[in-house]
């Protein structure tokens, strides 16, 4: 499985961006998957999760409110809306799935096994 994470760019506050990753290979599909975020000078930190239906979703209280995650399994892309966009959002924001997540499980980075190479969103203030 590879993923390609895409959507970012600059935009000012209050602003909105559409992440998408889109996966290769059938099984992502299967795979719960999530969003990871890496400001600079600080650790990757969780974002959201959403299961393999897509019935389950989990999110960081910092985004709570303002970040959705879907997917379309018929396409094998997960998305991430980012709505009303704060400078402390300023991050390379990573997709990740694998088979051994789990909600439960869903802030613990060793349970993904599959990463894209992240997308850049700034947010000027």
């Amino acid at each position: 499985v590879q993923l390609q994470a895409s959507g970012g760019g600059l935009v000012q506050a209050g602003g909105s961006l559409r992440l998408s990753c889109a996966a290769s290979g059938r099984s992502f599909r299967t795979y719960g998957a999530g969003w990871f975020r890496r400001a600079p000078w600080k650790e990757r930190e969780f974002v959201a999760y959403i299961s393999a239906s897509g019935g389950r979703t989990y999110y960081a209280d910092s985004v709570k409110g303002r970040f959705t995650i879907s997917r379309d399994s018929a396409k094998n892309i997960m998305y991430l809306q980012i709505d009303s966009l704060k400078p402390d959002d300023t991050a390379v924001y990573y997709c990740a799935g694998g088979p051994r997540t789990t909600v439960e499980r869903a802030t613990t980075t060793s349970r993904y096994d599959y990463w894209g190479q992240g997308t850049q969103v700034t947010v000027s203030s």
